[in-house]
């Protein structure tokens, strides 16, 4: 398979999977997407309840990108990215409840960090080369970050955040005790870190010297892997559904909405996807969903934020062919704080699920469009991204009790102390001085 520019869909523009991830960000300033369609039916169709996720990525993974890596090497990918999987449990004869929050730090984004930082470690490895992840976090990604590089050789991770934010990393996760992240504490804003990041990447030069590149989904590496939570999910359900499948989940970034629709490219049985309204996926007076922001040129737009991207540029090219397509695949609904309180509190009475106010969002979603999934017979999966105890404000609002706190998770959300200092004004040379000093102390 071969990756394009949202930008620009030329075939002579077009780059490898390794090179995709490798360089994360195309410079035309769009995202990476796949070329064209495949069809992974025989893939899909094949696994069942007794195929474990990490074999099903393997095989996913090796159908993606057989033209430049061995089938053993792909299974070798997602062998050592995924000790863990998700968890599907039937709720009813017609709903589903997709548990993405099983992982080391229990959020979905353990799965998209473990499978960019295991594929990025077997490139450097074939190609004799290093590299390193250059972002901005408030301190989830942070704590995924450290449990997906503990033992790699080849990958190194410069993480920026406001004095005092990072979470769930040990002193053995730092360059200078051997590990793989430098932290880099700004004295400043979130957005204060977000601009360096931005300005670092909008110089080649630098990116090229300390060949740098993202965890974030604007790189593609991060993304792909999130398609097999569809097409596991599938596996494990598609026994006991007659009708047509629907997934509910929040938009957040629109990666995992990506990820779905990248799914039912690759030829997974899907019927549409239900979500909570945002500002860039509504309804009109029709009913009909409606993306404005596609009516701006990308000619007129600016180069995509590899500090904070988001994927609804992706979202628009998939759809840019075919309009009438996003009326019937998508299916927003408008959904208000009371209605995602009432569908908290629903799915503790009726489930015993805790759930965060994402979680409850697309719940309350798939209670609205029951039109739509109602007419095909069909059946819903709720996709349930983050451990609800990271927000337990909001279930104690709604339940009245909290949602009981994991030990993975307990331990993201952990205060890092960082006992060398690592505090740094906001400006981009003092962040380039410690990309030199890694550079030139030979850590990356």
């Amino acid at each position: 398979m071969r990756f394009v520019s949202t930008r620009s869909s030329s075939l002579q523009d077009s780059v490898s999977f390794k090179e995709a991830v490798l360089n994360s960000i195309p410079r035309d300033g769009g995202l990476y997407v796949p070329q064209g369609e495949e069809d992974f039916r025989r893939w899909i169709l094949y696994a069942d309840e007794n195929t474990s996720f990490a074999s099903l990525a393997g095989s996913l993974t090796s159908a993606l990108i057989n033209t430049e890596f061995s089938p053993i090497i792909c299974e070798t990918i997602a062998t050592h990215a995924f000790t863990w999987e998700p968890k599907v449990t039937r709720l009813d004869d017609n709903t589903f409840y997709l548990n993405l929050y099983t992982g080391p730090t229990g959020t979905f984004k353990d799965f998209g960090v473990s499978y960019l930082t295991s594929t990025l470690e077997t490139i450097l490895q074939m190609d004799g080369q290093k590299s390193i992840l250059l972002d901005a976090t408030t301190g989830e990604l942070g704590a995924c970050m450290a449990k997906a590089l503990r033992g790699k050789r080849l990958v190194k991770s410069v993480l920026l955040a406001p004095k005092g934010s990072f979470r769930g990393m040990e002193e053995s996760d730092f360059v200078w005790n051997g590990g793989n992240i430098y932290p880099i504490e700004i004295d400043g804003t979130s957005e204060d870190c977000n601009s360096i990041v931005r300005k670092i990447f909008a110089m080649p030069e630098l990116v090229q010297k300390y060949h740098l590149t993202v965890a974030n989904t604007a790189n593609i590496g991060r993304l792909l892997p999130q398609v097999f939570f569809y097409t596991y999910a599938f596996s494990q359900i598609k026994k006991n559904v007659s009708g047509d499948i629907y997934y509910a989940l929040h938009c957040g970034h629109y990666g995992n909405l990506m990820a779905g629709l990248y799914a039912w490219k690759f030829s997974l049985p899907a019927n549409g996807f239900i979500m909570p309204t945002t500002k860039n996926v509504l309804l009109d007076a029709r009913g009909n969903c409606i993306m404005p922001d596609s009516m701006i040129p990308l000619s007129e737009r600016k180069p995509i934020d590899p500090s904070d991207p988001s994927n609804l540029e992706r979202l628009e090219h998939i759809f840019a062919a075919n309009s009438l397509l996003l009326r019937n695949f998508l299916y927003p609904a408008a959904v208000t704080a009371k209605q995602t309180e009432e569908a908290c509190k629903e799915l503790f009475t009726k489930y015993h699920i805790y759930a965060d106010s994402q979680t409850s969002a697309a719940y309350a979603s798939a209670l609205m469009r029951k039109d739509v999934i109602e007419d095909d017979d069909g059946a819903v999966v709720l996709i349930a991204r983050n451990d609800p105890c990271g927000e337990n404000d909001f279930v104690r609002h709604c339940l009245g009790e909290e949602a009981p706190v994991s030990k993975n998770r307990e331990d993201a959300s952990r205060k890092t102390s960082i006992l060398r200092p690592s505090v740094v004004s906001s400006d981009v040379e003092s962040v380039i001085s410690v990309l030199n000093s890694l550079n030139l102390l030979r850590l990356f």
